[in-house]
């Protein structure tokens, strides 16, 4: 079965992860030593999904606002089920949202952020630009602040709003049909105190979400900003190749809303030597995931490295079940605040105009039999302040590296 989880979250969590890297944090600061990574990508809309047959589990996306959906029949059901978590969605929004998951979009390569200065006010400032996307090729930086886009002022807009504008979607509406690739887009950015403005192109654009670097003392962070299609490969290769033995690994999960579960158990076994990931009900009927040891990444006598997981409000859906996981299994150590709490499987079906809807069909829970839904994952050890999370988990490797 491949299991999906909605990339997004609504006004539940009121922040967003940065491209489709992450998004759905639970405050408005960014990616990097915060743990909420409330960037949002103008290539990721809070929508997407896995394939046409199989099991699905969605993180926060809800039925909507009332959006066009093009199938009466998808929305008729939606609306009947009386869940928060069901969504209907057109032929296009659906094809949209399976390309999401496939790690492509179109949009013109920036991630977003909000913030507030020392008085309270708001603005939107520039998160992260993609390599060799048209907002990288015009020159836009991280840091520039985002006041208007095609004119309008977006500085108190939520960061949904202002995606859904990059993107060219209808403003607050589903962001997973965008305008066309070559559509244009017009910035006003300002630098140090210099406004300036710059017209953009949309492209179709590869999301990376998975992202390495080096700690201090040699400990080896992997950030998975969401488990799209071969984020689990990108996860072992980073162990295999970054964490020599004993020197610890930090799977940062700040911010990361879910995606393909069977991309989390897959990553699941880059950590465990097979046995038991999660298990979830089908219309009744209990059913396991298991960790696959042909996936790990120790092998040839190495030890596997030393384990962190961070968390925060915005970890959620598939990001919960593998962090479940592997805290119950004693693999790793959770740092950080805890998790978002959303743990219901959705299943898709196609109705005869082309339109889908999503309705919950049951809901998984941890190797120890914990259910998250509504719950979240209560850390090892709770982290207050964002800023200190990522030393505190290297603080914990030093002392796991010592007992091992």
């Amino acid at each position: 079965m491949v299991f999906a989880s909605v990339l997004a979250t609504g006004a539940a969590t009121n922040a967003w992860g940065d491209g489709v890297r992450a998004f759905a944090g639970s405050r408005d600061t960014a990616s990097g030593e915060t743990p909420a990574n409330a960037g949002f990508g103008d290539g990721t809309d809070g929508s997407a999904t896995g394939r046409t047959a199989g099991l699905y589990e969605e993180t926060g996306r809800g039925r909507g606002d009332g959006a066009a959906t093009g199938g009466e029949g998808a929305e008729e059901l939606v609306s009947r089920s009386g869940d928060r978590w069901s969504s209907a969605y057109t032929a296009r929004e659906y094809e949209g949202l399976r390309r999401t998951l496939d790690g492509e979009y179109v949009g013109v390569g920036v991630s977003v952020r909000r913030e507030r200065d020392a008085q309270g006010t708001p603005s939107v400032s520039v998160a992260r630009v993609a390599p060799g996307s048209p907002a990288h090729r015009a020159g836009v930086q991280r840091g520039d602040r985002l006041r208007a886009v095609d004119g309008e002022e977006v500085s108190d807009h939520p960061v949904t709003d202002v995606v859904a504008r990059l993107r060219g979607s209808e403003t607050g509406g589903r962001s997973a049909d965008p305008s066309p690739v070559g559509s244009s887009v017009e910035l006003e950015l300002d630098r140090d105190g210099r406004q300036f403005k710059e017209t953009l192109d949309r492209a179709r654009l590869s999301a990376d979400a998975v992202t390495v670097d080096r700690m201090r003392h040699g400990v080896t962070r992997i950030k998975v900003s969401s488990f799209s299609k071969g984020s689990a490969e990108q996860v072992r290769e980073a162990v295999a190749r970054h964490a020599s033995s004993g020197s610890g690994v930090v799977l940062d999960l700040r911010g990361n809303c879910g995606g393909l579960v069977d991309e989390a158990v897959t990553a699941a076994s880059v950590f465990l030597e097979g046995g038991l990931v999660a298990t979830y009900e089908e219309h009744g009927s209990q059913r396991a995931l298991y960790a696959d040891s042909r996936h790990g990444a120790v092998a040839n006598g190495r030890t596997a490295p030393p384990l962190v997981v961070l968390v925060d409000g915005g970890t959620m859906s598939a990001a919960e079940l593998l962090t479940g996981a592997l805290q119950d299994r004693g693999r790793a150590v959770v740092v950080g605040s805890r998790t978002f709490g959303k743990g219901s499987v959705q299943m898709p079906r196609e109705l005869p105009d082309g339109s889908v809807a999503e309705l919950t069909v049951g809901h998984y829970a941890t190797p120890s039999g914990r259910s998250l839904d509504g719950e979240g994952i209560t850390p090892d050890l709770p982290v207050d302040s964002p800023g200190d999370a990522s030393e505190r988990a290297r603080t914990v490797l030093s002392g796991l590296e010592t007992r091992s």
